[in-house]
């Protein structure tokens, strides 16, 4: 259905991310690409996708090469692409979204109703479940991600490509969407897949290529290997797929919170929450994308003002403290939305790593400028530190990877060394290397003494970093459990509402 024949692409006159690229999708499969940060995974799909156009290399689509100038020449073809951050607008309705670009009706009168039904029959054919006039703001982000898929496909996609579909979403969400891709396969449909989780990989592809470095490296049939294995071609060495970590050693509690209420969209995101956060421990929340998690963090770190309640930081009462005194106090915040509230996009590396301290020193000087000095040395030893590639300070944010833009944010308040780090999906969008390496440095940050209050959708990951475990449903702590002991399924149960 699709090859590849020696793509290359270079960015920026010497940022090469992709180097003679050459891969098959057969049709009516599920292909995996697999590779860490910056291999060139998603640029390779954007060239396939018309989003970029190589400097050299051939494309053949259904038997024929092609030329694909801009995304409508791919839409043209029959490739759709899912994209990991998505392209929808929140205040219009699922119709409005899905035929935005291909509008039925005329000029002056759309055709909703005949639009409504076509997507109603749609998403009824996939069992999506999803209704057409319902608002993109007012859906959860799974339901968001069915959306962005009736959207390719109510222009007569065959060929997906879908980068990094899961990411935001639940385990059980997972599960769902994967019976949905099997059905769609199913109907002939050819599917590219993008992800950094091997789990996923092996449950759901029939085909996987390795990129490592702007190259391929390796084809395989799924069925022919493991886990252990795939991380092995991906990384070049071997992988531990397994957090290690010595019993933590707690001390006097750092974060004390009682009563916290914080409104939401749609009423109270947090209803009267209460625990504590202890020096030398790591405190994870489970819980369902959208319960409340995201509303919590933020107003523990001065981005929402609470309705109610009490927060203490060291005995102190910080209720109303913004984020800069937070973070004068030795508050760290990595946020979810690393293009939200993380980064500057347009802005360089530099600038980005220096966010939060750009007006102390030795940042800013005595005049009350900056110096370029501080700032590039501060940029360089976040980027050495952390493995951000490319590693070229000059750079804009939005040139990099999602990967290498979540270990600049982590390496940037990593070095703040905090006595609380507040983090939410620490490794969303990163790859197996670089999540064995942020999980090494979260358990570090936890045995020198700092209290760290964990939030991710990854029940593997919170249960195998968290010292304690609390569940959050519907904004109410309904449990605390011990993550060595809990299996997944008593987790999920507290999150979806049994006992």
């Amino acid at each position: 259905m699709l090859e590849l024949r020696n793509i290359r692409k270079v960015f920026h006159g010497d940022c090469v991310a992709n180097d003679d690229v050459t891969l098959t999708v057969h049709q009516g499969t599920i292909h995996a690409i697999v590779g860490e940060n910056g291999a060139g995974k998603s640029t390779a799909m954007k060239i396939v996708y018309g989003f970029y156009n190589p400097d050299q290399g051939e494309i053949f689509f259904d038997g024929k090469s092609v030329t694909i100038r801009n995304p409508h020449d791919a839409i043209a073809l029959g490739i759709g692409m899912v994209h990991q951050h998505f392209m929808l607008v929140e205040n219009m309705t699922v119709a409005e979204n899905i035929i935005l670009g291909a509008e039925t009706g005329t000029a002056t009168n759309l055709d909703l109703d005949k639009a409504n039904k076509d997507i109603k029959k749609l998403s009824d054919e996939l069992r999506l479940d999803i209704d057409p006039e319902a608002v993109i703001e007012d859906l959860s982000v799974g339901l968001q991600q069915r959306v962005e898929l009736l959207k390719a496909l109510y222009r007569n996609a065959e060929f997906l490509i879908l980068d990094e579909p899961t990411a935001v979403l639940s385990p059980q969400e997972v599960e769902e969407f994967f019976g949905i891709l099997r059905r769609m396969k199913g109907q002939g449909k050819t599917i590219v897949i993008i992800t950094h989780k091997l789990e996923e990989v092996l449950a759901i592809s029939d085909e996987v290529t390795v990129m490592r470095d702007g190259k391929t490296v390796g084809e395989v049939k799924t069925a022919e290997i493991d886990a252990k294995g795939l991380a092995r071609m991906i990384v070049g060495r071997d992988v531990l797929l397994r957090v290690e970590k010595d019993e933590a050693s707690p001390g006097a509690p750092v974060l004390s919170v009682s009563g916290l209420s914080v409104d939401g969209r749609h009423g109270l995101a947090v209803d009267s929450v209460s625990f504590e956060v202890r020096s030398g421990e790591i405190v994870g929340i489970a819980g369902i994308e959208g319960n409340g998690q995201t509303e919590l963090i933020e107003a523990l770190a001065g981005l929402m003002t609470p309705k109610e309640g009490r927060v203490e930081f060291e005995g102190k009462d910080i209720s109303s403290f913004g984020a800069r005194q937070l973070k004068e106090l030795g508050i760290a915040h990595i946020p979810e939305d690393r293009h939200k509230r993380g980064l500057l996009l347009h802005a360089d590396l530099n600038e980005n790593a220096i966010l939060g301290v750009h007006y102390r020193p030795p940042v800013a000087t005595a005049a009350g400028l900056m110096s370029a000095a501080a700032t590039g040395k501060r940029a360089a030893e976040i980027i050495e530190k952390f493995d951000v590639r490319p590693a070229n300070a000059e750079l804009p944010a939005k040139s990099l990877s999602g990967g290498n833009q979540q270990k600049l944010i982590i390496g940037r308040e990593f070095e703040l060394d905090p006595r609380l780090l507040l983090v939410s999906q620490p490794t969303r969008g990163v790859d197996i290397g670089a999540i064995e390496f942020i999980h090494r440095k979260l358990i570090e940050l936890r045995d020198r003494g700092s209290a760290v209050l964990l939030v991710s959708a990854e029940l593997e990951e919170v249960t195998a970093l968290a010292d304690r475990l609390l569940v959050i449903r519907e904004g109410k702590i309904v449990g605390e459990v011990d993550p060595k002991t809990a299996t997944f399924e008593e987790i999920g149960l507290l999150m979806t509402g049994g006992d």
